[in-house]
């Protein structure tokens, strides 16, 4: 699946939180560039990539290997959710019913 999401942190920031975020997962890193990771476990592989847009936002797109919704594509919108809580610390994540 492919996901995307727009945010207010530098392509660096967003990096490392996926380094930190997706490593405490038990996912291992692989190929990576200045704008890009990759990602790799018993989950699935994934791909992230990160650039700018506008120059006010970053455009960060993850792609999975999975089909439908699974437990890492969950984890990849937990993720986005990681990121928007980074930017404005004040952002309380709330259920959606």
């Amino acid at each position: 699946m492919r996901h995307f999401h727009r945010c207010s942190l530098t392509p660096t920031q967003v990096l490392e939180q996926a380094d930190r975020y997706f490593g405490a997962l038990g996912l291992t890193r692989g190929g990576a560039d200045a704008r890009s990771r990759t990602f790799a476990g018993a989950l699935g592989t994934m791909s992230l990539s990160v650039k700018m847009e506008g120059g006010h936002y970053t455009f960060v797109e993850v792609h999975t290997d999975q089909v439908g919704e699974s437990r890492l594509d969950k984890n990849v919108k937990k993720y986005f959710n990681v990121l928007h809580r980074a930017a404005d610390p004040r952002h309380l994540i709330e259920a959606g019913y």
